[in-house]
């Protein structure tokens, strides 16, 4: 009795693994003719050229920063005071 259900055992893995393998085999032959397929009528378009970039213009000096910061804050305390 026990080899019966061993040997149905050893069966249905073979069965299911069988499965499997097939199974996985046609996924890999399925993938393979689409991305043929779609490469032969859906080409890549080449890439269009980056356009040219501008130059970086120059940090602020820092007098003109302080001045911009102290600006904005004299403005906020006088909405403020209103």
């Amino acid at each position: 009795m026990t080899d019966d259900i061993v040997g149905q055992g050893v069966e249905l893995m073979v069965y299911g693994m069988g499965t499997v393998v097939v199974f996985l085999a046609l996924l890999v032959v399925i993938t393979t003719m689409m991305s043929r397929l779609v490469t032969r009528y859906f080409p890549e378009l080449p890439a269009p050229e980056p356009a040219p970039r501008k130059p970086v213009s120059a940090a602020p000096a820092e007098g003109e920063v302080v001045a911009a910061i102290t600006a904005a804050i004299h403005q906020h305390r006088n909405k403020k005071s209103q």
